[in-house]
């Protein structure tokens, strides 16, 4: 069996050589970094809020080992699934793709992420919750996305 630090190094070598990696694998590789981050989103939204798995579990009508997996980054949750864990989490979620990259985030309901809440910021350079609502509402345009 080999380790995660050789596969890793025998990897970075192929491409050194200019062999490129199969396009179901490199597929496979952006599903599991998505879940991850995912995951660790979840995680640190819900560290933030103070409260258990098992109770964000029962906030979404999950159970704690499916909450666990998730935050593991062993799944990657459907956008219902996403829904129901932003209203649990008193939270808007963010997806933002540029790129090849991907950032994924839950945030208070005046647009802070779980980092900028504990550097808590100048009471001038907060949102109000209401215009924070309102501005959510004005730019809400439902698209479908297909793939």
């Amino acid at each position: 069996m080999v380790s995660h630090a050789r596969w890793k190094l025998a990897r970075d070598k192929k491409v050194a050589q200019g062999i490129a990696e199969d396009p179901e694998v490199e597929r496979r590789r952006e599903e599991i970094s998505l879940a991850f981050d995912l995951g660790q989103a979840v995680y640190e939204r819900r560290t933030a809020l103070g409260i258990s798995q098992t109770e964000l579990a029962r906030r979404a009508g999950m159970t704690q080992p499916q909450v666990s997996k998730l935050e593991l980054g062993g799944t990657v949750p459907t956008v219902p699934l996403l829904a129901r864990l932003a209203r649990a989490m008193e939270a808007m979620f963010r997806m933002e793709l540029f790129g090849s990259s991907i950032r994924v985030t839950f945030t208070d309901v005046d647009g802070t992420t779980p980092e900028e809440a504990r550097t808590e910021p100048p009471a001038t350079e907060r949102a109000s919750a209401p215009a924070a609502e309102a501005e959510a509402d004005a730019g809400s345009g439902r698209t479908a996305a297909t793939g």
